[in-house]
């Protein structure tokens, strides 16, 4: 009777172990993202689901990251890869050859119209200014929208079993980007056309401009490893006196003597730091791709304002 009981309850003890034992969740996936600005869009749209590592932190420049052998055994052991293409990472096809990754390799502007431009610092054989292609398309909202679905199709394929929950927080978040780029265009608005003009430290905001109807002006090109002239120096200083343009802003990624230079030169007055091709360190103004959009803008229009 005692060993009968006793076996009882034994058996009704191990089945409240099974029913309070929780079920071993998946791990998240690994995936490693260039730049922090993708390695967000990751996270927004991969959630609890991935594990995101960047490679270029919050406040680095892309244009001249040099990889570590650390980035290299990252990428060895990522099941997916984001990149933002575009000629933006001339670094990453040796870094991914060194690591002997198999990781798939989403390209994020896959599907996105590149824009290009005149590269006044660099010329041809015939003196002319080469065109080259500007990298920065996540400065247009409705660009981020697809950088968001490419994240989605990718985690997708590369962990099936949360497929549906990508797509969802996906669907979500290009909501909230469509959101945002009616804010940025109402914003704007408030600001003729012919003040719409500003000085940043190298041209990352094509795509903004040509959104969202702004004319941008930097010393430097689309790279950061493009020195300015003398010569191209003085002659942004002087269409900066002659359009009246009032403010200047420093990029968080940038050296700012340049900008600097350029406000004691012309008479301008540098209006903060806005963020380009980086976020900020986790706390700060800009630490998601949505919240350098909420913090740039208003800088913008308060200078714009002033032209």
């Amino acid at each position: 009777m005692y060993c009968l009981a006793k076996g009882l309850v034994f058996v009704i003890g191990a089945s409240l172990m099974l029913v309070s034992t929780p079920v071993q969740a998946a791990e998240p996936i690994k995936v490693v993202a260039t730049i922090s600005i993708l390695g967000d869009m990751v996270t927004q749209v991969g959630g609890d689901d991935v594990a995101v590592r960047t490679l270029v932190a919050p406040g680095g420049d892309a244009h001249v990251y040099q990889p570590s052998p650390g980035d290299a055994k990252e990428l060895t052991g990522a099941q997916l890869i984001v990149v933002n293409g575009l000629g933006l990472e001339g670094w990453m096809d040796r870094l991914i050859q060194a690591s002997g990754s198999k990781a798939p390799i989403l390209v994020a502007t896959s599907g996105i119209k590149p824009q290009t431009m005149a590269e006044e610092e660099d010329t041809d054989v015939n003196g002319k200014a080469k065109v080259v292609t500007d990298p920065h398309a996540w400065q247009n909202l409705a660009n981020g929208a697809i950088y968001a679905n490419n994240i989605a199709d990718a985690l997708a394929a590369a962990d099936p079993a949360h497929a549906n929950d990508y797509r969802r927080r996906a669907e979500a978040y290009v909501k909230e980007l469509t959101d945002l780029d009616g804010w940025v265009r109402r914003e704007i608005a408030q600001i003729p056309q012919e003040q719409r003009k500003l000085i940043t430290s190298h041209d990352a905001f094509g795509y903004f401009g040509k959104a969202y109807g702004v004319t941008f002006l930097a010393p430097e090109g689309i790279s950061t490893e493009s020195e300015p002239t003398a010569a191209g120096l003085a002659q942004l200083s002087r269409q900066i006196r002659k359009e009246h343009i009032k403010a200047l802003f420093i990029e968080n990624m940038t050296d700012p003597r340049l900008i600097q230079t350029l406000a004691r030169d012309s008479g301008a007055v540098v209006g903060g730091t806005i963020y380009s091709d980086s976020l900020s360190p986790p706390g700060g103004p800009a630490d998601t791709y949505v919240k350098m959009f909420r913090h740039n803008v208003p800088a913008m229009v308060a200078a714009m304002q002033k032209n």
